[in-house]
């Protein structure tokens, strides 16, 4: 055979050979080239929740290659709306939203904390006469929004399954703004989670007071959705780990927080079908 003609097909081999390999590697040209959006659920304002999560992107940007963009949703509602509708390719979402991603959009979780439990609590001015919820019937309760997991649903459900008391719910958008309402007096009290109170500042902190926690359940996932390629959902979770591992990264993850970074898995989150939430969550 004619070493011209060889040449042509050991080079016809190559490209073919080229062609079955390379998806199952990552190019960083196009990783570079690739930006994923990023949605968070609304916890705190837009300033606050920029704070903490774009240095996280920015730190994933450089291990993995992919760009990022956080999308801010202006309440909870918003949030929900655009993960049903699996507008984001990661998020950072509760517990009940994880389950209810997995089953509209299929979203798979990838990390959660794995030392705490996440549960509600009921907060109310420090110097209130209140000290049992049963005094609460009847009376102005903040809450965030309908479906908050730990903030408003899990406090909705166990007031009144557990204990037969019905409060009127004035929902204000973000957790801070549910202490602000408390510490001012416009409502008897209201619903959050023990992180959002501990990121507030010391002298709200100071003026408040925890009567009552709910049962406790798996912590916030982040999670992805089953479009992005699986060599890439693999690469943003071992970046995620690897920070974990190194003292800025632990620092990143505490300002969410999470304090313990570990894998997640949907099973994580089944359990909550069983908790009778449904009854008390608003579809948007």
């Amino acid at each position: 055979m004619p070493a011209g003609r060889k040449g042509r097909i050991l080079a016809r081999l190559l490209l073919l050979l080229f062609a079955v390999i390379s998806p199952l590697f990552i190019n960083p040209l196009s990783a570079a080239q690739t930006v994923y959006r990023f949605g968070v659920v609304p916890q705190f304002e837009p300033r606050k929740l920029a704070d903490i999560w774009v240095p996280i992107l920015r730190e994933l940007e450089k291990r993995t290659g992919f760009k990022f963009k956080m999308v801010g949703s202006p309440k909870i509602q918003d949030f929900e709306i655009s993960f049903m509708a699996g507008e984001f390719d990661f998020a950072y979402m509760n517990p009940y939203h994880a389950m209810l991603a997995g089953e509209k959009q299929g979203y798979i979780p990838l990390l959660r904390d794995g030392g705490r439990k996440l549960f509600g609590i009921l907060v109310v001015p420090k110097d209130s006469p209140i000290k049992d919820i049963q005094e609460l019937a009847g009376r102005k309760m903040a809450f965030p929004a309908p479906n908050s997991l730990g903030a408003s649903l899990m406090i909705r459900a166990e007031l009144e399954t557990a204990h037969g008391v019905r409060v009127r719910p004035v929902y204000v958008h973000t957790h801070s703004s549910v202490y602000l309402n408390v510490i001012l007096n416009k409502v008897a009290a209201g619903g959050g989670v023990v992180s959002t109170l501990r990121r507030q500042n010391q002298e709200i902190q100071d003026r408040l007071r925890i009567l009552y926690k709910t049962r406790g359940m798996t912590p916030h996932p982040i999670t992805v959705h089953p479009r992005v390629p699986r060599a890439h959902r693999k690469a943003v979770q071992q970046a995620m780990l690897d920070m974990a591992g190194t003292e800025k990264g632990r620092a990143l993850w505490e300002k969410i927080p999470m304090k313990m970074v570990v894998p997640a898995r949907l099973e994580d989150y089944l359990a909550l079908k069983k908790w009778g939430l449904e009854r008390y969550y608003v579809a948007n």
